[in-house]
């Protein structure tokens, strides 16, 4: 149970301390006010010095000999001092002035009054803001989101000037107690998607939130799918584009990624750069996306079910070949394809977690094992090279799709070793069940493709031009086809 704040000073700060088991970056400075004796509370490292001497320690300072009799008076006279800090919070138990110390306040506690004044004093390090690592375009803006919640708030507002836009601001971590934000447009958001939302960030009962892959199962948490229905960006602009159309944007503080509930299939193939580019042009690279991820799950599979179990299919020189490459391995088709690509997945998993000094090490070595000294000892045959090769570079088209690509590969792999072009058919089947079967936040997360929407249509294989994508609301989520939240305007709460 939160304690409140009590009348006596010095019982405050010896129970603050105790909370905080006297860290040695609580700070409080004892400071004396029109005959009162006062405390600023505040943690060492998550304020600014100069912040707090301009707007707290000198403004106060003409306080000193000030004539106010009682503490409560005191209280609310500077309460509604305009030259202390804009940002003013009244703080009534102990572990709000913790909150609040810990997270840039200095908070005024007064002797003989039971509440306090927190000040917005913020001052710690953050990273600068610079170009996003995993969202590279050509074209638009080179600003990507950072650790400080506040600052990407600052982001977002900048670019979208509306007094739709809402932040609604929750905490969550019992010990952690990370800021987190809901950004939404409240003519457009859909009141019942966004009560969901609150209803499932209110199950998280985690110590400690400390990424936004902490709370993307309990988003998700009715969907059995090797696919979420909730994504993430890193870009500003990429946010607000999603939000204008009724989505809600869920930023954590402490992580550079965004949240964005809910999300749709089809969103994987898409960038920002597709809407500053030509139609015709976004098209074709849309189409080869969608190639790109065919190939990266099916190929590696397919080719093992076609040479095991169904090698009339190839041409005759063709098949020559693989054969005679064939020959001089040791282990089965699908079992070198098994091989071959952990192979991959560790070199991947190597040059990732390196150092950047020594990753590219890891890519040489993996160039000469996996490419030529597998192939030289007769480990590997050479069209698998070529296989592995098709696929890697094909996964890294769709980058959000990394994952389950990877789980897919393997699954298929095995479907075509065991039961052929047969395997690799009932599973494409269970694959396109299963992703007609996921429901996100009540829209069907292959909308608008099934159920199909004529209008939505234009913006998932073909990109049309913007003159067109003005004329409907077809960019608005939940009123995508197939969707059971469209009955309520799609509006938010104001």
């Amino acid at each position: 149970m939160e304690m409140r704040l009590c009348a006596d000073l010095t019982e405050n700060i010896v129970a603050l301390r105790a909370l905080v088991q006297n860290s040695s970056d609580f700070l409080n400075k004892s400071i004396h006010l029109a005959g009162h004796r006062c405390e600023l509370v505040f943690c060492e490292g998550m304020i600014g010095i100069g912040t707090l001497a301009e707007l707290i320690i000198e403004p106060l300072r003409e306080y000193r000999d000030a004539c106010i009799q009682e503490p409560e008076e005191l209280f609310l006279t500077l309460g509604r001092t305009d030259f202390l800090a804009a940002d003013q919070k009244v703080v009534l138990t102990r572990e709000e002035v913790l909150q609040f110390a810990m997270s840039g306040f200095a908070v005024l506690l007064i002797d003989g009054c039971e509440k306090g004044l927190a000040l917005g004093v913020q001052g710690f390090n953050f990273r600068s803001i610079s170009e996003p690592g995993n969202e590279q375009n050509m074209r638009g803006s080179r600003e990507g989101f950072v650790e400080a919640a506040r600052i990407n708030l600052t982001m977002i507002r900048r670019r979208m000037k509306s007094p739709h836009l809402k932040f609604e601001y929750m905490n969550l971590g019992s010990e952690s107690k990370t800021d987190v934000f809901l950004v939404y447009m409240t003519d457009k958001v859909s009141a019942k998607v966004l009560a969901e939302i609150k209803e499932r960030l209110g199950t998280i009962r985690l110590e400690a939130i400390l990424d936004s892959g902490y709370v993307t199962p309990f988003l998700d948490k009715k969907n059995a799918s090797l696919f979420s229905g909730v994504g993430y960006t890193e870009r500003p602009d990429t946010l607000c584009g999603k939000i204008m159309e009724g989505r809600v944007g869920i930023l954590i503080d402490g992580t550079p990624f965004v949240l964005v509930a809910p999300y749709l299939f089809s969103e994987n193939f898409q960038s920002l750069d597709d809407y500053a580019q030509r139609p015709y042009y976004v098209t074709f690279i849309r189409c080869l996306k969608f190639l790109a991820f065919t190939i990266s799950f099916l190929l590696p599979g397919g080719y093992v079910a076609v040479v095991t179990h169904h090698p009339e299919l190839l041409h005759k020189e063709l098949l020559v070949k693989i054969i005679e490459a064939q020959q001089g391995t040791p282990f089965p088709l699908m079992v070198e394809a098994l091989i071959i690509h952990i192979i991959f997945e560790i070199m991947r998993e190597a040059g990732l977690r390196l150092p950047k000094s020594v990753g590219h090490a890891v890519s040489i070595v993996g160039a000469l094992v996996i490419g030529d000294a597998a192939v030289s000892a007769g480990l590997i045959g050479t069209p698998m090279v070529l296989i592995v090769a098709l696929t890697a570079v094909s996964s890294f088209v769709v980058p959000n799709l990394y994952e389950p690509v990877t789980i897919l590969k393997f699954a298929f792999i095995l479907l075509g070793g065991f039961w052929g072009l047969y395997g690799i058919s009932l599973g494409l089947l269970a694959l396109l069940l299963n992703l007609c079967s996921i429901n996100t936040f009540g829209i069907p997360y292959t909308s608008p493709i099934s159920p199909f929407g004529k209008a939505a249509f234009r913006d998932v294989f073909v990109r049309a031009s913007w003159p067109t994508l003005q004329r409907s609301r077809s960019g608005i989520v939940q009123d995508l086809p197939g969707s059971s939240v469209q009955s309520d305007g799609g509006h938010g709460d104001a």
